[in-house]
């Protein structure tokens, strides 16, 4: 039986991509996993994770990786309603790596509130598989294979960020609660009069200063 897992990285940044990864191998090897100590990609350091990421790569028996665009991401999100419409995007990204590896059995991070509800949104995007699917809330803990993913999504996108930076300029962590990128989104607008290309647009508090720009009441964030 061939397993895999998948997970993200970036889901709730302004700035950058959204990148989801997915790992397969057999069953009888999964335990190797274990053994070589993954864990969730948030509680390892960079250098940890960059070391973990080309023992997994040559362990796995398959793996693919696909980046979302922040404008892919504004033209499937709408701020007025609760993110659920992203969340379609990642099952539906989701499904696209399941289909590339076609495994058996397939754990997934969740992300809709609803464990099943996310598996079930995922399954409705396949055309020529249909693998069992393990949709659980914080999988990248639970599951070795998912939390290889997770290492795999973390370190690709950190590797987009860094070149984003050597663009642009370092803009932080690209998540809201980072004052420097919050400094770095009201520096830009002020001088450019809208966000870079790498910008999510359709995030609720960047779209409002960009309506707002130039006005007297506007407060960026």
């Amino acid at each position: 039986m061939l397993v895999a897992g998948i997970d993200e990285a970036g889901r709730g940044c302004v700035i950058g991509p959204l990148v989801v990864a997915g790992v397969m191998m057999p069953a009888e090897q999964l335990a190797s996993l274990a053994v070589l100590g993954v864990k969730d990609s948030k509680l390892l350091t960079p250098k940890r994770r960059e070391l973990f990421f080309k023992e997994i790569i040559g362990m796995v028996q398959a793996f693919k990786v696909i980046k979302v665009s922040p404008v892919d991401i504004d033209k499937a999100v709408d701020c007025q309603v609760p993110l659920h419409k992203l969340n379609r995007l990642e099952a539906k990204t989701m499904a696209k790596i399941i289909e590339a590896l076609s495994p058996d059995k397939v754990y997934v991070d969740a992300a809709d509130v609803i464990e099943e509800r996310f598996a079930v949104h995922i399954g409705e995007c396949f055309s020529s598989v249909k693998p069992l699917i393990i949709s659980r809330h914080k999988a990248d803990k639970l599951y070795p294979i998912v939390s290889a993913a997770s290492i795999l999504a973390k370190v690709e996108r950190d590797r987009e960020i860094e070149l984003l930076k050597k663009e642009l300029g370092d803009f932080g962590s690209g998540y809201l609660h980072d004052k420097k990128t919050r400094n770095f989104l009201v520096d830009w607008l002020k001088a450019n009069g809208d966000y870079p290309f790498c910008v999510r647009k359709s995030w609720k508090p960047v779209k409002k200063a960009l309506s707002e720009r130039g006005t007297v009441q506007q407060k960026l964030f």
